[in-house]
């Protein structure tokens, strides 16, 4: 809801396009920095406790970023607002515990539909009520829905069956991961704005990844890691962390894509304003609607491969189709097979993940896999900036020469998307399946030992 608005936030605050850019970067970079922690806390102390302080933290924070006096206390808020990204996968483990085991997919493919929907529907209805009202306005607006939701979790939700009190974070190992994951992000959300040879840049990528070597080394002395490579080993895990990257860097290689062409004046793009589209890009939301509920209730019947391996053939089709479209119109028709995929991906991979892990391990395991389709995610964005700053020709508009990004530009970005579902269809056939009649046998836990008096 946020996203149309940078234009106008940049100019209310008096900053430069660069600076306001971190109002979404750092979002994205805390987020991710701090979901390890959050999924590992889930599992020690209980997901629903977790869960709620995460949304009274969300909460406060939605509330100063709506009245923010300054462009610092507005980064900062939108900062400590990235612990929202911790919802979903507390949520996800929530349901693997509580419903039987062939009711999991059905309740996964709904919360899917509903992540896939509220993205969608967010940008144009965040840029109708900017536009009429205000970007504080998106905040005054969601902030009583957050504070109901809050409250209906707290009285309506049953806590973890299966929690580890005696379980220890390990606070070494999760500051170390999380500073080095931040850089990461943060590296890669912004170095299309800073240089992708500068000295910040190179140094955050280059270093948070180098010191990844360390962590490992140390998180094995750990008898507790929260970077947990024996559970990160799983082979479906590694599937669904995988698929996460490949898909997540697709699916934004391909968003932004869109989302320019749709916006850039022609002959390079189609002209339109952001509310415009907004509802162009509204067939990404109805198709994850359609189809994410009914793959969540024939999961149990017909095993999570089939839907891993249909949704990357349409995700891949839908955007090669794409790149052969001459209209806007389209663009959005051809984006319903695209979407179709990509729903189908949201729900197969979160019940590969949920159904192959030990329920002590969800909140941990979901969380990780947030992270790295959020580390994929951030690096769709800059591909699809490089390519539309490599890829120029000049125009003459209204009497004045004008660089735009050629055909060219979109159609390599629409390609490597198609390249990231085909090697998530590849990855797909290393999975075990875990549901259907090609099942292998499901993880039992083993029970808890009873606390010391």
């Amino acid at each position: 809801m946020l996203t149309p608005s940078l234009p106008r936030i940049a100019s209310d605050y008096n900053v430069t396009i660069a600076e306001v850019s971190l109002v979404i970067s750092l979002y994205t970079v805390f987020g991710t920095a701090v979901n390890p922690v959050i999924g590992k806390l889930g599992d020690i102390v209980g997901k629903k406790r977790v869960l709620i302080y995460v949304l009274v933290i969300y909460c406060v924070m939605v509330a100063v970023t709506s009245f923010a006096s300054n462009f610092t206390i507005l980064l900062v808020s939108r900062t400590v607002q990235g612990i929202g990204l911790g919802i979903f996968p507390l949520a996800f483990s929530l349901v693997r515990e509580e419903f039987p085991r062939e009711l999991v997919p059905r309740a996964q493919g709904i919360l899917s539909a509903m992540f896939g929907a509220g993205a969608a529907f967010g940008l144009p209805l965040g840029a109708l009520v900017a536009n009429s009202y205000g970007w504080q306005a998106n905040y005054h607006i969601a902030l009583p829905f957050i504070v109901v939701l809050t409250v209906l979790i707290f009285y309506t939700v049953k806590e973890s069956s299966v929690t580890d009190p005696n379980a220890k974070l390990d606070y070494v190992g999760a500051t170390w991961l999380g500073v080095d994951l931040g850089a990461i992000v943060l590296g890669l959300s912004e170095g299309s704005t800073w240089g992708w040879t500068s000295l910040p840049v190179l140094g955050m990528v280059f270093g948070g990844f180098a010191f990844l070597v360390p962590l490992i080394v140390y998180e094995r002395r750990v008898a507790e890691p929260i970077l947990n490579l024996k559970l990160l080993g799983i082979r479906n895990v590694i599937v669904a962390n995988v698929v996460g990257i490949t898909s997540g860097a697709a699916l934004f290689i391909a968003f932004q894509a869109i989302s320019f062409q749709l916006e850039l004046a022609p002959p390079s793009g189609y002209g339109f304003d952001i509310l415009n589209t907004g509802i162009y890009l509204l067939p990404l939301a109805v198709a994850i609607l359609i189809v994410a509920i009914p793959v969540g209730r024939l999961t149990p019947k017909y095993g999570v491969k089939p839907f891993l391996y249909l949704g990357s053939v349409l995700g891949a089709l839908g955007f090669f189709l794409i790149s052969t479209a001459t209209t806007a119109a389209q663009i959005a028709e051809y984006l319903i097979v695209a979407s179709a995929g990509l729903g189908m991906l949201l729900v197969a991979t979160q019940n590969l993940l949920v159904l192959s892990v030990k329920k002590r391990e969800m909140g941990l395991a979901t969380s990780l896999n947030t992270v790295f389709r959020n580390i994929g995610s951030s690096l769709g964005a800059p591909i699809a900036g490089s390519l539309m700053t490599t890829f120029v020709a000049v125009y003459v508009i209204a009497g004045q020469k004008t660089s735009l990004p050629t055909h060219t530009a979109f159609h390599y970005a629409y390609y490597i998307a198609v390249a990231g579902f085909a090697v998530s269809l590849v990855i797909a056939f290393f999975a075990q399946e875990v549901m259907g009649k090609r099942a292998v046998a499901p993880v039992v836990d083993k029970p808890a030992e009873a606390p010391v008096a």
